[in-house]
Formats: C-alpha cells, sequence, structure tokens
C-alpha cells in the first residue's frame, strides 16, 4: 500500500494544479483534433463509425488521442516532478479506449443484441476493476496471488494469472478481428466485389484466418506451448469425423456454394417442394424466404446433394403458371388468345417473352390450359401478381361467355333400392 500512500502525498504537492492545468490542455488538444479530424475523409464519419460514434468525441478517437498525449506528458513530467495527476489519468484513459474500443465494435458488428450488452457490461465492470487495482498498486499484489494458483498439465504449469490473461488476450484479439473484416467488407469488398456471393466467401475467409492467426499470436504471447496444439487439432479431426459430421458438411458445402456461384444471394429457387428467394447463405444453413415472407432454414448439405431449380438463371426472370380448364364447346384458338392478351395486361408481368396459353391436356371435364408468364426475378410478392392474373383471365372468360366446366355428378336409383354414383 506504499505505492497508494505515495500516490496521496503527491496529489498535495505544490505541483499539482500545475500539473492538472497541463492534464487539462491535452485533454483539450485531444478534442480539438478530434474535431478537426472528424471533418476529413479519410476515417469514417457515420453514426455507426467506430472511431468518432453519433457525436464526434463519443468514439474511439478522442480517448486515443487523449491517452497518447497525456502519456507523452507524462514521460516529460516526470524528468523533473513527480506526476501525481498522470498516474491517474493514464489507466483511466486507457481503460475508457479499451471500454469505447469493444462497446463501439460490438454495437457495430452486432446491433441490437441483448447478449453483447451483457457481455460490454461485464468487460466494462472487469476493466474499471483493473484500472483501480493499477492506481492503488494492488495489481501486482494480485498477480502474485494469481500465479500462485496453477494447475499442472503433465509438464506444463497453467497458472490463474496466464489463464486470465490469455482470456483478455483473445478477446481482445476477437473484437479486433471482427472490426478489421468488417472495416475491409465495408470499405474496400462493398466497393471493389459486386457479387453478393463472392464477397461473403472473401468476407467469411478474411474473418476466419485473422481470428485463428491472431488467436495463435495471443496463446504465444501468455506463454501457452502452441505444439501442444497439435493434439488437440487431431482430436477435433477426429471429432468432426464422426459426431461433428453433418456440421462440417454443412460448413464446407456453404464454400462450395459460395464460391462455385451456382446460388446466389438473390436467386429464386425451388427445392422439394418449396419454392422462395434466397436472402442470406450462411456458413451452416441457407435462408430462404417464400412466397407467404416466412424464412426457412435449409441445411446447405441439402443445397449440394438435392436437386435444386434455380428460377433467377433464365436472365433475370421468372417463370409462372397459372392452370384452368375451359369446356370443350369453347374455340381453343380464340380462347388461347384472348387469355393471353388478360394476361398481358397485367402490369407485373413482362411483355417480353410474351404470356402463353398453352393447351396441356385434353380432360375429363373439359379443355385443361396452362397460361405462362414471365415475372422480373426481383419480384417478391408472387401471390399477389398471381391474383391480379387470375381475376384478368376470369373477367376476360366472363366478358367472352366462356364457360369454365364444373364437376357433375349422377345418382341413378337401382330397382333393388340401392344407390350408385357416377
Amino acid at each position: 500500500m506504499s505505492q497508494f500512500s505515495t500516490l496521496i502525498q503527491d496529489l498535495g504537492a505544490q505541483s499539482a494544479p500545475l500539473e492538472g492545468l497541463v492534464l487539462l490542455i491535452c485533454l483539450l488538444l485531444a478534442l480539438g483534433l478530434t474535431k478537426l479530424i472528424s471533418r476529413s475523409t479519410v476515417f469514417d464519419t457515420s453514426e455507426n463509425s467506430v472511431w468518432f460514434g453519433q457525436r464526434f468525441f463519443d468514439g474511439l478517437m478522442f480517448p486515443l488521442l487523449s491517452l497518447v498525449f497525456t502519456y507523452a506528458s507524462s514521460v516529460v513530467w516526470s524528468q523533473t516532478q513527480h506526476a501525481a495527476l498522470f498516474k491517474i489519468a493514464v489507466p483511466v484513459l486507457l481503460s475508457v479506449v479499451a471500454i469505447r474500443f469493444m462497446v463501439r465494435v460490438l454495437s457495430t458488428v452486432f446491433p441490437g443484441s441483448s447478449a453483447i450488452l451483457m457481455i460490454e457490461r461485464a468487460v466494462s465492470y472487469l476493466i474499471w476493476l483493473i484500472a483501480i487495482l493499477w492506481i492503488t498498486g494492488v495489481l501486482p499484489w494480485v498477480n502474485r496471488e494469481l500465479e500462485s494458483i496453477y494447475i499442472n498439465f503433465g509438464r506444463t504449469k497453467l497458472d490463474l494469472r496466464t489463464f486470465s490473461e490469455g482470456l483478455l488476450s483473445c478477446g481482445l484479439v476477437l473484437v479486433l478481428t471482427l472490426w478489421i473484416s468488417a472495416t475491409i467488407e465495408s470499405r474496400v469488398l462493398a466497393h471493389a466485389v459486386e457479387d453478393l456471393s463472392i464477397r461473403k466467401v472473401a468476407t467469411n475467409i478474411l474473418r476466419v484466418s485473422l481470428t485463428f492467426l491472431g488467436l495463435l499470436i495471443a496463446l504465444s504471447a501468455v506463454g501457452v506451448d502452441l505444439t501442444a496444439l497439435s493434439v488437440l487439432g487431431g482430436g477435433l479431426g477426429v471429432g468432426l469425423g464422426l459426431g461433428l459430421q453433418k456440421l462440417a458438411s454443412n460448413y464446407v458445402s456453404g464454400f462450395v456454394i459460395l464460391l462455385e456461384r451456382s446460388l446466389r444471394i438473390g436467386d429464386q429457387v425451388r427445392l422439394n417442394g418449396l419454392e422462395g428467394r434466397i436472402t442470406d447463405i450462411k456458413n451452416r444453413f441457407t435462408l430462404i424466404r417464400d412466397a407467404a415472407g416466412r424464412e426457412n432454414v435449409v441445411p446447405n448439405e441439402l443445397m449440394v446433394s438435392e436437386r435444386v431449380e434455380n428460377l433467377s438463371k433464365a436472365f433475370g426472370r421468372v417463370l409462372l403458371q397459372v392452370n384452368l380448364s375451359v369446356d370443350y364447346a369453347s374455340d381453343l384458338v380464340l380462347t388461347q388468345n384472348l387469355l393471353s392478351s388478360a394476361c398481358a395486361q397485367v402490369e407485373r408481368v413482362l411483355k417480353s417473352p410474351a404470356p402463353e396459353t398453352l393447351l396441356v391436356n385434353l380432360g375429363v371435364e373439359g379443355l385443361e390450359l396452362a397460361v405462362v408468364f414471365w415475372v422480373d426475378s426481383q419480384e417478391t410478392a408472387w401471390l399477389k401478381v398471381k391474383s391480379l392474373v387470375n381475376a384478368a383471365l376470369l373477367q376476360a372468360l366472363k366478358e367472352n361467355n366462356i364457360k369454365i366446366p364444373t364437376s357433375q355428378r349422377v345418382v341413378r336409383l337401382i330397382k333393388d333400392g340401392a344407390l350408385t354414383q357416377d
């Protein structure tokens, strides 16, 4: 506790007011420079910016510049005077930088997530606790106590301090990876790669590579023997081959879909009776939104192994069909022309290629026709389009007195009293 007593004595020194003035100048200088930088186009200045936030001093830039100026001033001040306020300001600003960085990155990558908010609060409390221990001089004693709590794994000794530092380093690496990958995706890939599928592949590969490399660096920095990871890799391979076979297959299938570009985000597809638009392709599953607006989660393995009809491959158009029957007494050619013309009058139906009416079957009760027409691949309200087409076809049939046959039942009375139906 001698360090804390020394700090209290230094706060009462005659140079403390001058030290406070220098610290205030550092903060004002950082605030002014932050405002000046926020007006430039070098950094992202949107509301979701990690550097600035909603207001120019809400992001990472202001506490980071304050930390740089304060630390530099503390080094110069310590050459001639005892630093008191600087010993408090540096840990506090460092804590603010760490908390602001974590909060801004996680809130940008995972907006509105309740779990992320809970993690942010827990980590913030931990960082402030470490800062208090640092300022009061209790941190070295806590480190020694943590080192005394250990467990042996063969020849490897793992103490609680190393374990805690490893967790903090891994957490910092994960947040840093999310920030770098999100920045590259929004600032580089969004302009350089127009295809959403290729952009998704590049983002996933970049994120996995940065995370893996960062974790290796973090584990090595805290003294973890990386050669021991070979045993873990072997066990993980066995697990993937047995219990995680389906999971691994879905992950590999997801990368295959994105790399081959056989299916892309926005395509209209039909799979095992499910018809809808691909809204997103995740690592493990694909999201397909049907005509009713429901999101269907389809494992990527099915998208690779099953027969999938890509309705959007036809030059950005999707073929739809309406089936109906007319009476045998109807003029077939006239009926086909009327139905095709009525369908073409619907606004959302493409005029080229023009709608067609085909005779698909000579039914028991009438001529079975199919009206086929094309809509734009970006069209989402298929049920609405079909409803408009059905209404137009029905109106055309009524105006031209073309009858739609109805099912009829004939009941005959047999002499013995039994009833039969035809």
